[in-house]
C-alpha cells in the first residue's frame, strides 16, 4: 500500500508540475532561510558554553546610582581584588585586565634587542591574568601551567598567536616579546586555541604582576575612586550556593569600601557568565554583544518565513482538492477509508517536504560562506551536526503536519456521491474564506518586514549623514602608545607633516571626538563640593579644534601647554551646571578628582562624544601630553593617496620602533553601527524572501483561478468584457486582501520598529510615509504577479475558452 501511495504521489507531482514546482520552491526557500537563522541563533547562544564551569561563573559588576540616573560598568577598582579574596576566601576569584590597541614587538632569543623587525598592533590587545583566572576558566595547556602567571614579566600565547610571531608554537617557548615598547616578557606557556564563540578572545596573556610592576604604563592604581571597565573580576561559586546571599554580602562590601563623598552610590553585585554575551549595559571583551530580544526577533522571522511557505502549500492544495474530487470518490467507492486517504495526502505532503528540505540544505550550504555579512560570525560553520539534524527532523514533522493537515482533512472528507457527480467546488470545500485568510496572513508578514526594512534603512541613512558636530571627512587617524619616547618626537613629527602639501592640520590627543572611550570621574566647580554627576574627559592639544572642525561658542581655546592648566567645556556641562549663558562660565574654576583648580577658558559647541545610541556626554577638554597617543591629520581634498603614503613614510622615519596603524575617521565611526547595519541587511534579505514566497503563492492561486474560471472568462469576453475588465476581475479581490493585511501589519510593525529605535537617542520619527511606501510596494508587487497571469488568461481566444470542460 505504501508503495502504491508513493507511486501515486510521484504521478500527482508529475501531472501538476507547475504547482509542485511552486510548492517545492516556496518550501525550500523558507526552510533554507529558517535553517540559516537557526544556525545564527544557535551560534550566538553557544558563547562560552564550552567552559566546564559555565553555570557557576559570575562577573563582579558595578552599578553607579547618580541623582540623575543609573550607570553600569563591568569594571571594579583594582584594590577590590585583595579585599574580596579576604572577604570570600572560600570562593575562587580571578583577575582579568585588558590592554587594547597594544604594540607587540617580536625580539626572539635576544631580550636585549631594542628594535625587533616584527611589530604588530593587536587591536584586541593582550590580557593580564593571575593563576586563579585559569582555575575558573578552563583551557588546554600545551606547554606550561597557570602557576607561571604568579611571576612578573612572563607571557602565555595561544597556538595561533605563537605561530604568528614565531612560525610554530613549539618554537615559542623561551623567546621574548616587548609589549608597548616598555615591558619585555618571556614566553613561558602555550594554550590551545580557544573556540571563536567566546567573549574572552585570548591571544597574549601576561601575568597580573606585570601590570602592577608597570603601573604608570597600564594605569594600575590603589585608588578606590578609579574604576575602569578593562579590569574585571570573576568568581566561581560552588553548586547550590545562594546568589542572593552573596549579593547581600557584596552590598555590605560596597558600603564599607565606596566612601560617601563620591558623586554616586556604588553597588557591586554578581552577573552570571551566561548573561555576558547578551547584556548591552556592560559589554564584554569580545567583538560584540547581542540582546536576547534580537535573537527572539530573528527566531520569529524564521517562524514567519516557514509559516508563509506552508500557507502556499495549503492554499494550492485546497484549491487543487476540487480537481481530485473524482479520484477520492472512486477510492471511497472501492473501499478506501478516511484514515487511508488522510495518510495518502499526508504522505504526498511529506514527500514534497523531503524534496524541499534536500534542496533547502543545498541552498543553506551555498549561503553559509556569506553569513559573516549578516552576522558577527567569522568562522566557517557546519550544518552537519547533531543539533542541526535534530532541527531538520523536527522541521520535517512540523511542516508536514502544518502544511498537510488541513488539505488531508478536506480531501479525505469528500462524500463519494457528490465527488463522482463533479458537484465538489471551491465553495463546498470551505476553502475560499480560508485561502483569503491565509493570503492576508502572508501579506501581513511581508508588510511587517517591508516596514521594518524601510525604517532600518532610513535610520542607518540618518546615522551616516547625521551632523556629528565635527568634520569627519578626510580625517586620517594614527594610533600609538602614549609613552615618553613617542612624546619626545611628536613636535618634530608634527612639523614634518605640516610641510606636506596635502596636510591641512595636525593634532595630538588621547582620543578622537567620537569614540567608545568613556574616561570619566568626579569633579567640582567654582570651589563648591563635588557635583552630582561625573564629567567625561579628552586630552588634546591646542590644534584639536582646528583639525576636527570644532566650534567655540564662548571664550577661546586653551593656550599651548604640556600639562593641564586651562579647560574647555562642552555645552552639556554648562547646562547641567545650571548656567544659562555660556559666557558666564568663562573664568570660573574647575577641578577633577584630587587635581588642582584650573580655569575654564572656553565652551565648545556640543558634538557627538559617542555613538548616536547615547546622549552627548558632559565633557571637558584638557591638555595632558602624557595622554597623547592619537594623531589626527586633516587632509586637503587633492591627491589623498599620495599624502597618505607620505604620512606613513614620515611616521617610519620618526618612529621606526613603533608599528604603523591607521584608519579614516569615517571608517571608525562606521564600526559603531556594524550590528545595526547587519540587522538592516537581514531585514532586506528576509523581506525579499517573504515577498518572493508570497508572490509564488499568489501566482499559483491566480493560475489555478484562471483555469477554474476559463469558461466564465470566455462568456464575459463574448458579452463585451475588455482585457482590462478581466484583469480587474482577478486583481480586485487580492488588492482588498492586501489592504486588509496592511491594517493588521501596520500596528505590529510600528511597535517592533519603535522598540528597535529605542536603542538610539538620536533617531528618525516613524512617519506615515513609511506605511504609504509599504502598502504601495505590496500592491505594486501583487499587481505585477497577478497581472502577468491575468493578461494571459484575458487574451485567450473566447471560442477555446467556451469549449473547455
Amino acid at each position: 500500500m505504501i508503495k502504491n501511495y508513493f507511486k501515486i504521489a510521484l504521478r500527482n507531482i508529475a501531472r501538476h508540475k507547475a504547482y509542485a514546482a511552486i510548492n517545492i520552491t516556496g518550501l525550500a526557500v523558507g526552510i533554507a532561510a529558517c535553517l540559516i537563522l537557526f544556525t545564527v541563533v544557535k551560534y550566538e547562544l553557544s558563547y562560552d558554553t564550552f567552559q566546564n564551569n559555565y553555570s557557576r561563573t559570575y562577573r563582579i559588576v558595578t552599578q553607579d546610582n547618580f541623582a540623575e540616573g543609573i550607570e553600569y560598568t563591568p569594571g571594579i577598582p583594582f584594590p577590590a581584588l585583595d579585599v574580596l579574596r579576604t572577604t570570600f576566601p572560600q570562593y575562587t576569584t580571578g583577575a582579568f585586565f585588558a590592554s587594547y590597541g597594544s604594540q607587540v614587538t617580536v625580539l626572539g632569543d635576544d631580550s636585549k634587542n631594542t628594535t625587533g623587525e616584527k611589530k604588530f598592533i593587536e587591536e584586541t590587545g593582550f590580557f593580564f591574568c593571575d593563576p586563579q583566572f585559569f582555575s575558573i576558566f578552563k583551557y588546554t595547556w600545551l606547554s606550561g601551567s597557570p602557576e607561571i602567571l604568579s611571576q612578573p614579566n612572563v607571557a602565555v600565547l595561544t597556538q595561533k598567536m605563537a605561530g604568528k610571531y614565531f612560525g610554530d608554537w613549539k618554537n615559542a617557548i623561551g623567546k621574548f616579546l616587548k609589549l608597548d615598547n616598555t615591558v619585555t616578557v618571556k614566553v613561558a606557556g602555550i594554550i590551545q586555541e580557544p573556540p571563536a564563540n567566546t567573549d574572552f578572545p585570548l591571544g597574549i596573556v601576561t601575568s597580573y604582576e606585570t601590570a602592577k610592576a608597570n603601573a604608570d604604563t597600564y594605569g594600575y592604581t590603589n585608588d578606590w575612586g578609579n574604576t575602569t571597565s578593562n579590569f574585571q573580576l570573576y568568581m566561581l561559586l560552588p553548586e547550590k550556593v545562594s546568589l542572593g546571599r552573596i549579593n547581600t554580602q557584596l552590598a555590605q562590601f560596597s558600603k564599607q569600601q565606596y566612601k560617601n563623598e563620591m558623586t554616586s552610590k556604588k553597588l557591586s553585585f554578581l552577573q552570571p557568565l551566561k548573561q555576558l554575551h547578551f547584556d548591552n549595559r556592560y559589554g564584554n571583551f569580545g567583538d560584540h554583544t547581542i540582546s536576547k530580544a534580537t535573537l527572539w526577533t530573528l527566531s520569529l522571522i524564521g517562524v514567519f518565513i516557514i509559516i508563509m511557505a506552508c500557507i502556499n502549500f495549503i492554499n494550492l492544495s485546497t484549491a487543487q482538492a476540487v480537481g481530485r474530487s473524482k479520484e477520492v470518490g472512486i477510492r471511497k467507492v472501492l473501499g478506501s477509508s478516511r484514515p487511508q486517504l488522510f495518510g495518502q495526502v499526508m504522505g504526498e505532503t511529506a514527500l514534497i517536504v523531503v524534496v524541499a528540505m534536500i534542496l533547502a540544505t543545498g541552498i543553506a550550504l551555498l549561503c553559509l560562506p556569506y553569513l559573516k555579512h549578516i552576522a558577527s560570525i567569522e568562522e566557517r560553520l557546519s550544518l552537519f551536526n547533531s543539533q542541526t539534524l535534530l532541527f531538520l527532523l523536527a522541521l520535517l514533522f512540523i511542516v508536514t503536519l502544518f502544511a498537510g493537515l488541513y488539505p488531508a482533512m478536506i480531501l479525505s472528507g469528500f462524500k463519494p456521491a457528490l465527488a463522482l457527480k463533479n458537484k465538489i467546488s471551491s465553495a463546498t470545500v470551505g476553502g475560499i474564506s480560508l485561502r483569503r485568510g491565509l493570503v492576508v496572513t502572508q501579506f501581513a508578514i511581508s508588510q511587517v518586514l517591508i516596514i521594518g526594512t524601510i525604517v532600518a534603512i532610513s535610520q542607518m541613512n540618518f546615522v551616516r549623514n547625521a551632523d556629528l558636530g565635527f568634520n569627519k571627512e578626510a580625517l586620517f587617524v594614527i594610533n600609538a602608545n602614549a609613552d615618553s619616547t613617542l612624546h619626545s618626537r611628536q613636535e618634530a613629527f608634527k612639523q614634518k607633516l605640516l610641510q606636506l602639501p596635502g596636510v591641512q592640520a595636525v593634532s595630538f590627543s588621547s582620543d578622537v571626538p567620537s569614540s567608545d572611550n568613556n574616561w570619566s570621574g568626579n569633579f567640582a566647580f567654582d570651589h563648591k563640593p563635588d557635583e552630582k554627576f561625573n564629567i567625561f574627559r579628552k586630552a588634546a592639544d591646542e590644534d584639536y579644534f582646528k583639525t576636527y572642525g570644532l566650534k567655540i561658542i564662548a571664550g577661546r581655546i586653551f593656550s599651548k601647554s604640556d600639562t593641564m592648566r586651562e579647560i574647555v567645556l562642552n555645552e552639556t556641562v554648562v547646562k547641567k551646571l545650571g548656567v544659562n549663558n555660556p559666557n558666564d562660565i568663562i573664568g570660573k574654576d574647575i577641578k577633577t578628582g584630587r587635581s588642582r583648580w584650573n580655569k575654564i577658558v572656553g565652551v565648545v559647541q556640543d558634538f557627538k562624544t559617542n555613538s548616536l545610541r547615547e546622549d552627548v556626554k558632559p565633557l571637558m577638554l584638557l591638555q595632558r601630553k602624557d595622554r597623547y597617543g592619537v594623531t589626527g591629520i586633516k587632509f586637503k581634498s587633492s591627491n589623498i593617496p599620495k599624502t597618505q603614503a607620505a604620512v606613513e613614510a614620515a611616521w617610519n622615519q620618526y618612529f621606526p620602533e613603533y608599528a604603523y596603524t591607521s584608519a579614516y575617521m569615517d571608517e571608525n565611526i562606521k564600526e559603531f553601527y556594524e550590528q545595526e547595519e547587519q540587522l538592516s541587511l537581514l531585514y532586506k534579505i528576509f523581506a525579499g524572501i517573504a515577498i518572493f514566497i508570497s508572490c509564488l503563492g499568489l501566482y499559483g492561486l491566480v493560475s489555478f483561478m484562471a483555469v477554474q474560471r476559463t469558461k466564465e472568462i470566455g462568456v464575459r469576453k463574448v458579452l463585451g468584457a475588455s482585457i482590462s475588465d478581466i484583469i480587474y476581475l482577478f486583481s480586485k479581490e487580492f488588492t482588498i486582501l492586501i489592504i486588509l493585511a496592511f491594517l493588521v501589519a501596520a500596528p505590529i510593525a510600528y511597535y517592533m520598529m519603535s522598540s528597535w529605535l529605542e536603542n538610539f537617542v538620536f533617531k528618525i520619527p516613524i512617519t506615515p510615509l513609511v506605511f504609504i511606501l509599504a502598502i504601495l510596494a505590496s500592491v505594486i508587487i501583487a499587481w505585477i504577479t497577478v497581472g502577468y497571469r491575468s493578461i494571459k488568461a484575458a487574451m485567450m481566444n473566447p471560442i477555446k475558452s467556451l469549449r473547455t470542460e
